[in-house]
């Protein structure tokens, strides 16, 4: 193991986080070493299932001398002072998303990896999906021509499942740990869409509230943000939809992409006959929908594709998902629940004031 990277977790709360222990488990060049955890018997848990060392301290984890780089699966509310204390350690961070709840928190994470100096990155399995990163490339190649408007529905079924909201994983629908569900889960096609157009929107419109539920503090939420060139983005997220398929629609003025089964309720219930992503292009137009013949993969497979990229990621030295770039999906989203608030368009840059 001596060129192998430990790996050490503070808190396994985050159900995505024990997922990437499974898969680190059976890297060569990479294992699990220790954890922390403020649930025992969770903690416990995960460290007897991949085969490392759990302590309710947390200094044996922050200072183990086998462990070079520590992920962070805390509620969310606690992200900022932990990844702090590992940096402060001197360990490389990973931070389950969201970054933070506030944007202070996220501040403060970023001054601190850039004091320390030590490697940062957060977590959006989007970044590390096939499909996703072959759209990316064909809008930023310019294969749509100029992009005029984006859809990106990102949704999730948990407010109708129990186990979810009355289990470990309650956490979730608490304002206090993780502000509210469209924040828990929009960060992903908010993360998505700034990582896909290189470009920060200048201003947004929203509504979030309960639509369906009273389980958590909203469970569905519309936003539609700005662009300074006009191009709008249209985001929908709700943790009530039991299944879908369409996922993205990118229309350009030189063609179209669509995105299926980007999503758990579009890739856990397919069709006969699934496409995960079909271009059209008005230079070839006799060809009409192409299918692009890329996998159409679950949404377990998804989460589970960050841990290879992330190892991967922190040998080279760089992260899958800078610090000032977690922030501004943060940004983003806080926004929208601002507008949704106020019934007033918010503009950027935001401030928490």
């Amino acid at each position: 193991m001596a060129s192998s990277i430990g790996i050490g977790f503070l808190s396994l709360a985050h159900g995505h986080v024990g997922m990437y222990a499974q898969m680190i488990r059976g890297f060569d060049d990479a294992h699990p070493v220790a954890c922390w955890d403020d649930n025992e018997a969770r903690g416990k848990r995960h460290a007897e299932s991949v085969g490392m060392a759990f302590s309710p301290h947390i200094e044996d984890t922050l200072n183990h001398p086998d462990v070079q780089c520590i992920v962070i699966g805390s509620e969310t509310s606690k992200h900022a002072d932990l990844a702090v204390a590992a940096m402060e350690a001197g360990k490389g961070v990973l931070v389950q998303k969201p970054m933070a709840i506030t944007l202070a928190d996220c501040d403060r994470m970023i001054a601190t990896a850039e004091r320390t100096g030590v490697w940062f990155s957060m977590a959006f399995q989007m970044r590390c999906d096939p499909v996703n990163i072959r759209m990316r490339e064909m809008v930023q190649s310019g294969a749509l021509g100029k992009v005029g408007t984006i859809r990106r529905r990102h949704c999730i079924g948990v407010l109708f499942v129990p186990s979810f909201y009355e289990g470990e994983t309650r956490w979730h629908v608490t304002a206090e740990a993780n502000k509210g569900m469209f924040f828990d889960d929009a960060i992903h096609p908010l993360d998505w869409l700034y990582w896909t157009t290189g470009r920060k929107p200048v201003s947004v419109v929203a509504e979030i509230g309960n639509i369906l539920t009273e389980i958590a503090p909203d469970d569905t939420g519309c936003a539609l943000y700005r662009f300074d060139d006009g191009m709008l983005a249209d985001i929908y997220n709700s943790s009530v939809t039991w299944a879908g398929e369409n996922t993205t629609e990118i229309y350009g003025d030189k063609g179209v992409l669509i995105q299926n089964h980007g999503d758990g309720p579009s890739s856990g219930i397919l069709p006969p006959h699934p496409v995960a992503l079909k271009f059209f292009d008005s230079g070839a137009g006799d060809k009409g929908w192409q299918d692009l013949q890329m996998p159409v993969d679950g949404q377990g497979e998804r989460i589970a594709g960050v841990a290879r990229p992330f190892i991967d990621a922190f040998k080279s030295g760089k992260p899958l998902c800078t610090g000032q770039e977690g922030r501004v999906s943060v940004e983003m989203c806080l926004a929208a629940y601002r507008s949704a608030e106020t019934h007033q368009r918010v503009t950027f840059p935001f401030s928490e004031g």
